[in-house]
């Protein structure tokens, strides 16, 4: 059975000797906030309020993931919860666009080893495969009459 791609619920886990199911009621977009307090042993609080922005989940690495446009960190989310808010910076509640069919993408990067296996949103403005724009020539000089 291939590695299938990682998402937040089966990646922020409870550590031991917590049982495997105690953040079983957490929000998988809140999932970070839940195990990025406990790595940290000290208290974070997720933003209240959301932000008017809009991110594009991408796949890294065999990972779904979601950037920071205000600092660049990065967390694991999940189509499940389509959100995102950075622990680094405390950026405000973003929404995520996901393609309309996960399972697709996700299956179609089967074939590939896990570390190889990365997708962007062909819509996603930082998406390096972008054909490139042709350039507007410059009109040259005038020609006075």
């Amino acid at each position: 059975m291939p590695i299938p791609v990682v998402r937040a619920e089966s990646f922020y886990t409870p550590p031991p000797p917590m049982p495997v199911d105690a953040w079983k009621d957490v929000p998988a977009a809140e999932l970070v906030w839940r195990w990025y307090e406990t790595r940290m042993g000290r208290r974070v609080t997720p933003p209240a309020d959301s932000v008017d922005e809009t991110y594009y989940a991408r796949i890294n690495q065999n990972r779904w993931i979601a950037d920071c446009s205000s600092c660049g960190s990065a967390a694991v989310v999940s189509p499940a919860d389509p959100r995102y808010a950075c622990t680094e910076c405390g950026w405000g509640w973003c929404a995520l666009i996901f393609p309309a069919d996960v399972a697709a993408v996700e299956a179609s990067l089967m074939a590939l080893k896990p570390g190889l296996r990365n997708w962007w949103s062909p819509d996603d403005p930082n998406n390096p495969d972008q054909p490139p724009v042709a350039p507007v020539p410059e009109p040259g000089p005038m020609k006075q009459v």
